[in-house]
């Protein structure tokens, strides 16, 4: 059994996660944990649970907690953990192997004394960072330890991403380091030493004039918001971009070892898939609600630590809504092959839709629920890297096989090929009788289908019940009927979409005396910039579009920010989704060809109308107004 605090408080037995429900118990385990192997005085442990103003029996209800936290031990099957009551208050034992923190720190340690080897270095370091999870202890709902704790520990993963930063401008993957620092300079805005490594990675890849303007922005923020100039090291670093200096060999990295030239790669690699850095690597698909053991209550992890390139297929905590869908699945899945397959086709199932819609969620949580139809293992496969890009299959192929091993004679197999980009990689996977293949793609696959056969289930939005039936599971059954118009507004204003519910409770859990009623104005004044988590910036409603929109042909991406930014009957409808600002007169806009249209609905960011035969998601259409309108500030500046 191990502790994870690096994200909501939870209990893990392997794959399976057991995120605990808010109460003071949780509050006293959190404060132990924070403190491990070390004496916590019950002074201190009073005020993590009550905060400042503690009632008279605080110390009898004090010990009433650590009976309960025992019990709550025994429950859940923890061994080799205990609670000690010792002279002036109690202590934790826990070491790396069962506390996420000391293995984070631990990690940390290593990683520095490998100063001399970057690749290792930054192996170590992205190992460590993969530890995070999410928003720390969503689920303790102490003031305390939010105020004290959480900033100190965010501090030390804020160090450790800098110094992958670091690491990867060093070698010469200023690309790979861009992925991170674009986010990163936005959710901290006042860290400046993130703003230098964007603008070196920027220059460094030859985007000079982006780089000049970068600067400019975070020189303008320095002055209007904190009164101050930029560092002398800022300064320098624009000084030696208008001379046109070569970064290359020392620049400011810090990273140590010599440079490369962009894009090389370390013979190891990265865990398979270099690129993103721990908690701020691109938002994994399974931002959707998962499933937890029967019988256990807990609440929705947001953010589930990203899984290898191969391996076991997770568990996704406290899944809802779906139902029928994911009914429909496991029955194709363990029906007998259809008649006319003749033992030597697989049965695939694609499961498609827009971004952050449920897709992998959905199929990982199915795979579990058939996990005695397959006695030879179910394996998720991640189709594409870090930045986006697929993977081919041959190598997809060659890590499958090493995976499954020689496998048991006649026992199936099942994949979980998640976010496949086209047809061509998978159809090499599917060769074998004995496997069974759910495939999620953003992209509807038709030809895939076409040609191997197969069922669909494309998956849109939430129902209200099903939005109703998340934020009772997250928030907790008190809060939301305590406001269940207010919760319901909420739904609403995140557009019954399940990304943008997730990270909504995130926030929410994090904001425990935060009234529903006045979550609805704070939302509904800013959607796009309120659906963020600020410790876990890639987890962002506009993130997850921005990436989405990074995929297309930059064409499709230009006629896409038309269509969203223009009147509906550009969807060949003559209503619209998104408001007054579309009330544009009929024939004024040039209408966007069938192809073009088709494209988009089969890339999942067009939905099947009415009105119309398409319409863009509330969200969607929002954010690329957004994006139109930041473009068009930026066009007449320059």
């Amino acid at each position: 059994m191990r502790f994870q605090l690096l994200g909501p408080l939870a209990l893990a037995d392997g794959p399976d996660v057991v995120v605990l429900q808010p109460s003071k118990p949780v509050i006293l385990l959190a404060a132990l944990l924070l403190h491990a192997n070390s004496t916590v005085s019950a002074e201190y442990l009073q005020r993590a649970v009550w905060g400042e103003d503690q009632p008279a029996t605080a110390r009898a209800a004090l010990q009433t907690c650590v009976l309960r936290l025992r019990r709550l031990f025994t429950k859940h099957g923890v061994t080799g953990t205990s609670i000690e009551a010792v002279p002036g208050g109690y202590r934790i034992t826990a070491g790396p192997p069962t506390l996420d923190l000391l293995g984070f720190r631990d990690q940390v340690r290593r990683a520095t004394a490998l100063a001399g080897d970057p690749e290792a270095e930054l192996y170590t370091l992205k190992d460590a960072l993969s530890l995070w999870q999410g928003s720390l202890l969503a689920n303790v709902r102490s003031d305390v330890l939010h105020r004290d704790e959480v900033p100190r520990l965010s501090e030390e993963r804020l160090r450790a991403v800098e110094r992958v930063c670091d690491l990867l401008l060093g070698l010469g993957r200023c690309g790979e380091a861009l992925v991170d620092l674009w986010t990163a300079t936005r959710v901290y805005p006042g860290h400046e030493r993130f703003h230098e490594q964007l603008i070196e990675a920027l220059y460094r890849t030859g985007r000079q004039s982006q780089a000049l303007a970068e600067y400019r922005r975070v020189k303008g923020f320095l002055l209007d918001e904190l009164g101050v100039d930029p560092s002398p090291s800022l300064r320098q670093l624009e000084l030696s971009i208008l001379r046109g200096e070569d970064l290359g060999a020392g620049g400011g990295s810090g990273a140590g070892g010599t440079r490369g030239a962009e894009g090389t790669r370390g013979a190891a690699g990265i865990r398979g898939a270099a690129g993103a850095v721990g908690a701020l690597e691109p938002a994994p698909a399974t931002l959707d609600p998962g499933s937890a053991p029967q019988g256990v209550q807990g609440v929705v992890v947001p953010l589930p630590a990203p899984a290898p390139v191969v391996g076991p297929v997770p568990a996704v905590p406290h899944f809802t809504g779906r139902e029928a869908e994911a009914a429909a699945m496991a029955a194709r899945l363990t029906a007998p092959p259809p008649p006319d397959a003749g033992g030597q086709r697989p049965l695939t199932v694609l499961v498609s839709g827009a971004p952050g819609i449920g897709k992998s969620a959905l199929a990982q949580h199915v795979a579990h629920l058939v996990r005695d139809s397959f006695p030879a293992g179910r394996l998720l496969v991640r189709m594409t890297r870090a930045d986006g890009h697929p993977r081919t299959a041959d190598e997809v192929a060659a890590e499958v096989a090493a995976a499954l091993g020689s496998g048991r004679a006649g026992e199936r197999a099942l994949l979980v090929l998640d976010d496949v980009v086209d047809a061509d990689q998978v159809r090499p996977l599917l060769t074998s009788p004995d496997l069974a293949v759910v495939v999620t793609s953003r992209m509807g696959l038709g030809g895939l289908i076409a040609t191997h056969g197969g069922w669909v289930h494309r998956l849109t939005a939430f129902t209200e019940a099903e939005s109703y039936a998340l934020l009772l599971a997250a928030l907790g059954t008190e809060r939301v009927e305590a406001e269940p118009r207010a919760a319901r507004h909420l739904a609403s204003l995140c557009g019954h979409f399940p990304a943008a519910l997730r990270i909504l409770t995130a926030r929410l859990l994090t904001r425990p005396g935060l009234r529903l009623g006045d979550a609805v104005e704070w939302l509904g004044d800013d959607p796009l910039a309120r659906l963020t988590l600020t410790d876990s910036p890639d987890h962002s409603v506009s993130g997850l579009f921005d990436r989405a929109l990074g995929r297309l042909d930059p064409r499709l991406s230009e006629a896409f920010l038309r269509i969203g930014s223009g009147p509906p009957e550009l969807l060949g409808g003559t209503g619209s989704t998104g408001g007054p600002e579309g009330a544009v007169r009929k024939g004024s806009h040039p209408p966007v060809p069938e192809d073009v249209l088709e494209q988009l609905a089969d890339a999942g960011l067009l939905e099947d109308g009415p009105p119309g035969p398409y319409r863009i998601h509330d969200l969607l259409r929002a954010h690329l107004r957004r994006t139109v309108r930041i473009r068009n500030r930026r066009t007449e500046k320059v």
